[in-house]
């Protein structure tokens, strides 16, 4: 007979630190071997088959293999729809139970329940643990146990009620000598045995200079500094733990602190109002008339509107798949405003890009420069694209640096005329908004 085990399903916490679903796994009294899965159902929508997120994953889960052989164990990485995966994990081992971490989006929610149900036939139970958040769901609402819906008020109380309990570290390494022995590691599928290719991207740094966070209120705002953390990707992917970055934010700066609450935010946002993945949050926003004008889509996504902020941080987000986070409202206000296309474009393209793409904080961000969202924006507030810059990129370092033909005769001309499409978007907004 062979001996039973427990399974860890490792996704969006690539990491054995600090790792919540791990920690219980490890403390079950059952061996315990981690699994990673390829998702065929997700791969198969990228189009471009040297998705630097895949790279970057594929280069975590080296690494943590890496860590599991010198503790004696493996993981094992499959390719394949989830369903056909577990079916075969459960032929290959006597697995007594499987440990994962939540995921909050809708495809996720749907593929866990799928799991679940084919595990019980099995008699194996799925736990899973919060992880990625440090506040879930309906941990934080209103007295009257309502969601918030609007920012400030839900921050308040997610601080009031943060203490030390919601921060400590599982101290995962404590039982790291529970993990199944594997006297041969397997080896990890190729990128190209997927259908994908290295990119050679350098990616940011999980390690973050104290001073970033600590001068992070004052420098944030400036896309020419080296003044924000860059970290999204390894929130997305859980390379790091949210636990120790909200204990160093706490010390050090609350403005930090804050962008970590909006991710909670956010996340509780679809949890609760799920219709915002397809649709407006303020469900009146989608009898908007957008113009969707493929040629200007086209130029907006090429960095060739005319409007050097926003060329630049389109130029950006292309070579390099990410956009500084000022730079990324004044773009996806344009987007929407003044060329008044649907955000719902504005984030499909994001998506495709960005390295820290994460649906809820995307999406809400965008509903946010639309107007359509939670704490949105409101539709008279256009940002004008010459007015920002003047502000946060007044030498033009950030703009010279991404568009090289500036001050050439090569350079595009305005694809609108900002008063004009200013006037435009709010006759439109107007009239959608009155009926």
């Amino acid at each position: 007979m062979i001996s039973p085990i427990a399974i860890f399903w490792h996704r969006r916490d690539l990491r054995l630190e600090d790792n919540a679903g791990l920690y219980h796994a490890l403390k079950s009294g059952l061996p315990v071997l981690p699994v990673f899965i390829f998702d065929k159902n997700i791969l198969d929508k990228l189009e471009d088959k040297a998705d630097k997120r895949v790279d970057f994953i594929h280069q975590q889960l080296s690494l943590l293999k890496k860590q599991l052989t010198e503790l004696g164990s493996d993981m094992r990485v499959y390719y394949g729809e989830p369903m056909d995966v577990w079916k075969t994990i459960t032929t290959e081992y006597n697995v007594a139970q499987v440990y994962t971490n939540h995921d909050y989006e809708p495809y996720a929610l749907q593929r866990d329940e799928e799991v679940r149900g084919f595990l019980a036939t099995k008699s194996i139970t799925l736990h899973t643990f919060k992880d990625q958040c440090i506040f879930e769901e309906s941990e934080v609402v209103k007295d009257d146990g309502l969601p918030y819906t609007v920012f400030t008020p839900y921050s308040k109380k997610w601080k009031a009620k943060l203490n030390d309990y919601y921060l400590k570290p599982y101290l995962t390494e404590k039982y790291f000598e529970h993990f199944h022995k594997v006297a041969n590691p397997s080896s990890i599928i190729s990128l190209r045995a997927m259908g994908f290719s290295e990119t050679g991207t350098t990616f940011p740094s999980k390690e973050v200079a104290q001073g970033i966070i600590k001068n992070y209120s004052e420098q944030r705002n400036f896309p020419a500094v080296a003044g924000t953390s860059k970290l999204g990707i390894h929130f997305r992917f859980g390379t790091i733990s949210i636990r120790e970055k909200a204990r160093k934010a706490k010390a050090l700066n609350e403005t930090f602190l804050n962008e970590l609450i909006w991710r909670d935010f956010y996340m509780m946002i679809l949890f609760h109002f799920p219709h915002v993945a397809s649709g407006s949050f303020r469900k009146q926003y989608d009898r908007i008339q957008w113009r969707n004008n493929e040629t200007e889509f086209a130029a907006w996504c090429e960095g060739k509107t005319g409007y050097p902020i926003v060329d630049a941080g389109m130029r950006e987000l292309n070579e390099t798949g990410f956009m500084h986070n000022r730079v990324r409202m004044i773009v996806a206000s344009f987007l929407t405003k003044h060329l008044l296309i649907d955000w719902r474009w504005g984030e499909a393209y994001f998506a495709k890009k960005l390295l820290d793409f994460d649906l809820s904080a995307n999406n809400g961000g965008w509903q946010w420069a639309a107007g359509s969202g939670t704490d949105a924006a409101p539709y008279f507030r256009v940002f004008n694209p010459a007015l920002q810059t003047d502000k946060f990129d007044k030498q033009l370092v950030y703009i010279k640096k991404w568009l090289p033909e500036l001050l050439t005769l090569n350079y595009s001309k305005p694809i609108v005329v900002h008063d004009i499409a200013r006037k435009r978007c709010l006759e439109v907004y107007k009239l959608a908004l009155a009926k």
